[in-house]
């Protein structure tokens, strides 16, 4: 048997880690691995167009399995294309191992063509980023890469010169061990006691809840009721915490809606669970405050806290229901319940007046159309903008759909690649890619990765001609909008010209049967969406000092907009209201 070189024990490593596919493009330094993945059959190499897409791609298929993901670019520039989307991922703990391929070992540090340090480049956006200079570092320096990734949640960079690449492996003595899960963390008892005795002493208690609630619905809902308190939720926290939510009270931050801003601030215990909110403008300042974080240098970091727990989730409410005693008073509830229903009745009409006349198309009315007509399991990757609002205001969690943006990272061009991850870890569901104009154009190239590979994305375009959240921007800091105005060509004849099925959309009427007919579609599908450019939404409770970048202005014509089927589930949770 030959003996295997360090690219073919690279790839083996990959795949007994649980990686099935390398995003990537090719490139010389890269070679040696690729070539390994085309004789391995385990592994898959996957051509994008480009490799932002690739990084975005691996971040995305990572937050829907749960397991590693990889991504590679070549030397230089390669790499370098590839910093956007891992930031992305390191920012959602999503695990992703990214490999930096680099300019031959023996020019390092000589000014060699393409020559960049990759090793340190990507130190800001990774736990662990460092060269393989010797192939004697394999297979450790590749299994402390993966256990960072787990182990920390976010992203590792292994950076390895084409030369050593084709370099025999050495001889292995062991089989590397590979941890390829993550364990729980369960408070100290003397936390549990303190945050017991809070809960105790507290009249009024309000949980917002973030990404960290993931897995732990069931324990939320269990001790909301045990104490009687609302649950507001911040962006990351929707899909995990929403549906089938009776203490339901919407969102808080800058693309808000519904109670949870007074939930928080009338509290006298504000209990946040497994959230890095990061707009501590919108965060009290004379209430008690307990965090729950499983990332203790998350802890503090926001708000000033009376607690702090370092524990998962999950494992401290399961620890804390049991000591905590059940409060009988539900009037703080029951106010919160009703503001927030009424919050959600004074702005519904927003998108439902006349609206199959209304021409050019309200996005909060395609948002709900499209909300109604997806499938209950679908995967839905958001644009970084209004897309951002329409997702948070109108699609409804349920347990099953899942909701992808850059949601702490903030950029543009996400939806699209994280549709491709999403779809290639299951072709047979479906993958709805909500995009803004301005973000699907800046890496629309990829638009042919979906073709290439029959990907059934379905892309539904919010097209305003106008990157309309900058708009927002300029217009709260008194100035006059520009360079925000796209002239665009007609993206459904471009897919169609992709060899993909394309469809416009410019009269509301139409909308629900293109739509229908989009998805139906077995393979990639586009459908073109001429919106309103003057819809723009705002949060229930802001300031000039809230917004900071994102804006609010009286100039345009200023949509609070709907909120879907959120309102019918708000009215349903009045009946848990006891009547005077």
């Amino acid at each position: 048997m030959a003996k295997q070189n360090v690219a073919e024990q690279f790839v083996d490593i990959l795949v007994r880690a649980g990686v099935r596919r390398l995003y990537g493009v090719v490139g010389d330094s890269l070679n040696p691995v690729v070539d390994a993945i085309r004789r391995t059959p385990d592994i898959d190499w996957i051509q994008v167009r480009h490799e932002e897409t690739a990084a975005f791609a691996a971040g995305a298929e990572a937050q829907i399995t749960g397991r590693l993901a990889a991504c590679a670019g070549s030397c230089g520039p390669g790499n370098l294309h590839l910093i956007n989307g891992l930031y992305d991922a390191h920012r959602s703990m999503a695990p992703v191992l990214a490999l930096a391929s680099h300019i031959p070992s023996s020019e390092i540090g000589l000014g060699y063509f393409q020559e960049t340090h990759p090793d340190r480049l990507f130190s800001e956006c990774s736990h662990y980023s460092e060269l393989i200079s010797n192939p004697r570092q394999m297979p450790r320096l590749l299994q402390t890469a993966i256990q960072h990734a787990i182990g920390q949640g976010g992203v590792s960079v292994v950076s390895l010169p084409g030369d050593i690449a084709s370099e025999p492996a050495p001889d292995k003595a062991w089989e590397t061990a590979l941890v390829t899960s993550r364990p729980t963390v369960r408070p100290s008892d003397a936390e549990i006691t303190a945050l017991a005795r809070m809960v105790d002493e507290a009249e009024r208690v309000t949980l917002f809840c973030g990404s960290g609630t993931a897995g732990a619905h069931a324990e939320v809902m269990q001790f909301a009721e045990r104490v009687k308190a609302p649950v507001g939720h911040a962006l990351r926290g929707k899909e995990w915490i929403q549906y089938d939510n009776p203490f339901d009270v919407g969102m808080s931050g800058l693309l808000g809606y519904g109670a949870a801003y007074e939930a928080t601030h009338e509290c006298d215990l504000l209990i946040m669970l497994g959230t890095d909110f990061p707009y501590n403008a919108f965060l009290p300042d004379d209430v008690r405050i307990v965090q729950v974080d499983v990332r203790p240098e998350r802890l503090g970091r926001r708000s000033k806290l009376d607690l702090a727990v370092w524990g998962d989730v999950r494992e401290t409410l399961s620890c804390l229901i049991p000591r905590v005693r059940a409060k009988a008073d539900r009037r703080f509830l029951d106010k919160m319940l009703k503001k927030h229903a009424e919050a959600l009745e004074g702005v519904v009409k927003a998108y439902t007046r006349k609206v199959e006349k209304h021409v050019p198309i309200h996005p909060e009315y395609v948002a709900s159309v499209l909300d109604e007509l997806a499938d209950d399991d679908a995967v839905f990757t958001v644009d970084t903008g209004m897309c951002n609002v329409w997702a948070a205001r109108y699609v409804s969690p349920n347990g099953r759909r899942r909701i992808i943006g850059s949601f702490s990272h903030g950029s543009m061009a996400n939806a699209l690649p994280q549709a491709i991850g999403a779809q290639f870890t299951d072709r047979g569901r479906q993958v709805i890619s909500m995009s803004g104009d301005g973000g699907f154009s800046m890496l629309m190239g990829d638009f042919l990765t979906l073709v290439q590979y029959d990907l059934p994305v379905k892309i539904v375009l919010f097209n305003n001609s106008s990157l309309s959240m900058v708009e927002l921007e300029m217009l709260v800091a008194g100035l006059p909008s520009y360079g925000t105005t796209n002239h665009n060509p007609d993206f459904a004849a471009v897919a169609r010209a992709a060899g993909a099925y394309g469809i416009r959309v410019e009269k509301p009427k139409h909308l629900a049967g293109a739509l229908k007919d989009a998805f139906k579609h077995k393979g990639p599908a586009l459908v073109d969406i001429v919106t309103d450019p003057n819809a723009l939404s705002i949060p229930p409770k802001i300031s000039r000092e809230m917004v900071s970048g994102f804006a609010l202005s009286a100039s345009k014509i200023v949509l609070d907009g709907g909120v879907g089927r959120m309102l019918q589930m708000a009215r349903s949770n009045l009946r848990n209201v006891s009547r005077p």
